[in-house]
């Protein structure tokens, strides 16, 4: 065989040699594109979905779902999927696991004793308790300084309450001293003058009116009425005769 035939022979097994190694290349560029790439699947919506539902969904696709933890929620009742890893929509390989947390349902919270608290404090507690503050109503309580709490809703103590809302009873203080309005009609308005002065009672207006038979000056109606409770910020108003 002379050298020419031999410098092509040696051409031919090499370019079949690179022909070979390009197919085997290509060939296994495609098949670990299949193995990235194949057997995916979407991943599903899985927030709000109890927990036994979403592990038959995920399990249904061939993927894994595993609890990352739990924790409270207000939104989403116990043993529902708060959030989830991947988000839902994202194609991964069928065998790989998507992470959730679940809900243990709202806070449970144990009320605290606000009575006997001022009404700022007791806000001040609730809010840290986790609870919220509900209504608020005020009354005059005998021997009760004013601003303090006397009374609440749910009672003190009360166990495993979902985050709820105390309402509050708050002390106005000792009620305002109250009197029997007494009466002046058929008196001078002037001994009516010196008998609310001297008590410490206000007058105001005093209206003349003709009245025949009558000494002038004499009370002939009053405001209020005699025999009605009063207090001590009562103004008092008198027609008399003139």
């Amino acid at each position: 065989m002379g050298l020419r035939e031999r410098l092509r022979t040696l051409f031919r097994l090499f370019l079949l040699f690179t022909v070979l190694t390009a197919v085997a290349l290509i060939s296994a560029i495609t098949t670990i594109r299949l193995s990235i790439h194949g057997h995916q699947e979407a991943v599903p919506n899985l927030v709000g979905v109890p927990l036994e539902k979403a592990q038959q969904l995920a399990g249904g696709l061939g993927l894994e779902l595993k609890v990352a933890d739990k924790l409270y929620s207000t939104q989403y009742p116990a043993n529902q999927i708060v959030s989830q890893q991947p988000a839902a929509r994202t194609r991964i390989k069928v065998g790989q696991r998507i992470h959730v947390l679940v809900s243990l349902g709202p806070p449970r919270v144990t009320v605290p004793n606000l009575v006997g608290t001022s009404a700022r404090a007791a806000r001040i507690t609730a809010s840290q308790r986790g609870l919220t503050v509900g209504n608020v109503a005020a009354v005059h309580w005998p021997g009760i300084a004013a601003d303090q709490v006397v009374a609440q809703d749910p009672a003190p103590s009360s166990m495993d309450v979902h985050s709820p809302a105390v309402n509050f009873l708050i002390s106005l203080g000792d009620p305002p001293p109250a009197f029997v309005c007494p009466s002046f009609v058929g008196r001078p308005v002037s001994e009516a003058r010196r008998a609310l002065d001297k008590a410490g009672f206000k007058i105001g207006e005093i209206l003349s009116v003709p009245e025949e038979g009558v000494v002038k000056g004499t009370v002939l109606t009053q405001s209020p009425p005699g025999g009605t409770k009063i207090g001590s910020d009562t103004v008092f108003s008198f027609q008399v005769a003139e």
